[in-house]
Order: C-alpha cells, then sequence, then structure tokens
C-alpha cells in the first residue's frame, strides 16, 4: 500500500499507567479509620479499596476483599476494627512511568485487584483490572490513534 498512511496499533497495555490511573477515585484514609468507617467512604465515593497513608507515605491498602475476608469472615465488629489491623501492609506499588501492561503483570503475579501508584513515595493514583475494560480508556486509545495518523498523514 504505497503513499498510505500506516496507523501504527497502540495497545492499551502499553500507555503509561498515568495515563490510565484513576486520580479521582483515589480514597485515603489514616490506619486508625475503622473498616466501617473505610467502608462509608468506598460506598461514597463507589471504589473498591482505600489506600492507607500515614504522614503522606503508602503503609497499607484496604480493599472490599479484605473487608468480607479479614473483617466479616472472621467476625469482627467493624465499628471498632481499625484499618492497621485488617488491612494489606506494604502493598505492590507501580510507578505512574510503567506501562498498564506490567501494572497489570504485577496484580496477576501477585493475586491483586488494585495496585496503588505511587511516586516519590507517595500515592498519586490508582489502577485496577476494571481499567482494562473501560469504555473512556478504549475511546482514548482510539483518540491517540487518530491523532497518530493525522500527524502522519502531515
Amino acid at each position: 500500500m504505497a503513499g498510505a498512511a500506516r496507523i501504527e496499533e497502540i495497545s492499551v497495555f502499553t500507555q503509561q499507567v498515568r495515563n490510565i490511573m484513576e486520580q479521582r477515585k483515589l480514597l485515603t484514609a489514616p490506619p486508625q479509620t475503622t473498616v466501617l468507617q473505610a467502608a462509608a467512604m468506598m460506598a461514597k465515593k463507589h471504589v473498591g479499596a482505600v489506600l492507607v497513608v500515614e504522614e503522606e507515605r503508602l503503609i497499607g491498602i484496604f480493599t472490599e476483599r479484605d473487608a468480607v475476608f479479614r473483617v466479616i469472615a472472621r467476625k469482627l465488629d467493624p465499628a471498632i476494627t481499625q484499618l492497621a489491623d485488617v488491612m494489606t501492609r506494604d502493598p505492590k506499588t507501580i510507578s505512574p512511568n510503567r506501562s498498564f501492561g506490567h501494572a497489570m503483570l504485577l496484580m496477576h503475579e501477585n493475586h491483586c485487584r488494585h495496585l496503588p501508584v505511587v511516586e516519590d513515595g507517595k500515592p498519586v493514583g490508582i489502577v485496577s483490572s476494571r481499567n482494562a475494560l473501560d469504555p473512556d480508556l478504549e475511546e482514548f486509545v482510539a483518540e491517540e490513534r487518530r491523532r497518530k495518523h493525522i500527524q502522519e498523514t502531515r
């Protein structure tokens, strides 16, 4: 196809995490927050995880699964159980400069659905396995393809 502009395939998985991470859904709480308080915050923001921070540093993550397996299944009282007692300590994290494909690999290898995005030791966002299915992400990729095509035809 001589003269025709070649459209390079842009994979969702090659996009930088910073382009995909959810900043608006980033929810943080101190370790002394109760599970009940955290669950209310999660419900209000429609998110599945809370990043537990102390002095602006990530120290853990508390997810919906933690609520089920570490609180409800153990018959702990969510009104008095603190995140510090049931969170996942020192969770795997990713830099915003890494690829989304690498983030998905980390989530798969570590059997987790949420991955905190950390820059200079501070949480700046979160990616989840659900991001791979997000229609907004597909729209982003389509727009990137359109722009690349326009640049190549000039």
